[in-house]
Parts: structure tokens; C-alpha cells; sequence
């Protein structure tokens, strides 16, 4: 029994020791790495692009158009751009929803005004639900087909939990 004692004993001090003097720097092969933490995803902002086809917009309250491009993943493809009052038979100045496809509980609210004689117009962003929470964004609009009711965004966003 000793002599099992002994030889485990004698294999630990051999597996501790490395030949080396105790008051030696440690290898940076046994220093444990860290890695800087990942950057916070805030903020983020950028250059905003959308189009949107108008063929079943009613100028009613609750009337909607489609988003057909985006270049910002959160503003999906088939969003719906929902508005909250009638358009005027030359101005629409109305509160907004982005209601993206498929189930969540992710909308964002805003505001257009536009002028419907020139095809001009604003449309701010500030936040929402879910994945718009932090969203900020100031675009202007303009008519691409009058025949095709296609529409253009383009301006800027932002993800900032400071604003």
C-alpha cells in the first residue's frame, strides 16, 4: 500500500514540476486568455433605403402599402406601412405603423407628410416594439411610378438607446 502511495505521490510532483524555478514568469501558453467582450450592438445607424408599392392603399384610415426593398433586415420585405387617418385630397399627414410580416410583437410608429401633387414628402421614425424599440429615422419620400404606385425612402437611421 505504501509503495502505491509513494509511486502516485511521486507521478503528482513530477506532473507539477516543470524543471523550471518557481520564481520563473508563467509560460503564455498556460496564462488563461481573455477576449475582449463583444462590442454592444449600439449604436448603429446608417444610410436607410426602402421602396414601397401603394396598389392597395385606399386613402382611408387603416389603408396600407407594401415595402418591396429594404436595406435594413429589421424593415422586412412585405412590411406594411399601415396609416392612421385619410389622406387629403392633397396632403397625407398621417401616424404610421411598420407591421412586418409573420407573427412578433415588432411595429414601428412614425409620421409622413406628403404632398401628393408633387410626390414629395417626410417620414420620421421613433421606435416601436420588439425589434424597432431603439429605432430613429428621418427619410424623405418621392413618387418613383405614378402609374405603378411605387415609392421611395431614403435618409438615415439609427439603434441608440441614448435618444
Amino acid at each position: 500500500m505504501s509503495r502505491i502511495t509513494f509511486s502516485l505521490l511521486a507521478l503528482l510532483a513530477a506532473a507539477g514540476c516543470s524543471a523550471r524555478d518557481a520564481t520563473d514568469p508563467m509560460s503564455s501558453a498556460i496564462v488563461p486568455s481573455f477576449s475582449e467582450p463583444s462590442p454592444e450592438p449600439f449604436p448603429r445607424s446608417g444610410a436607410l433605403h426602402v421602396t414601397k408599392e401603394c396598389t392597395q392603399y385606399t386613402r382611408l384610415a387603416g389603408g396600407f402599402c407594401t415595402i418591396t426593398s429594404s436595406n435594413l433586415k429589421e424593415i422586412e420585405i412585405g412590411t406594411r406601412v399601415i396609416y392612421a387617418v385619410a389622406s387629403g385630397p392633397t396632403v397625407l399627414d398621417s401616424d404610421v405603423i411598420l407591421d412586418p410580416p409573420g407573427p412578433g410583437n415588432s411595429v414601428a410608429f412614425g409620421h409622413v407628410v406628403l404632398d401628393l401633387a408633387s410626390g414629395q414628402g417626410v417620414v420620421t421614425i421613433s421606435g416601436g416594439t420588439g425589434k424597432f424599440t431603439w429605432l430613429r429615422a428621418s427619410v424623405g419620400v418621392s413618387r418613383i411610378d405614378r402609374a405603378l404606385r411605387t415609392w421611395s425612402w431614403d435618409g438615415t437611421y439609427s439603434f441608440d438607446p441614448r435618444d
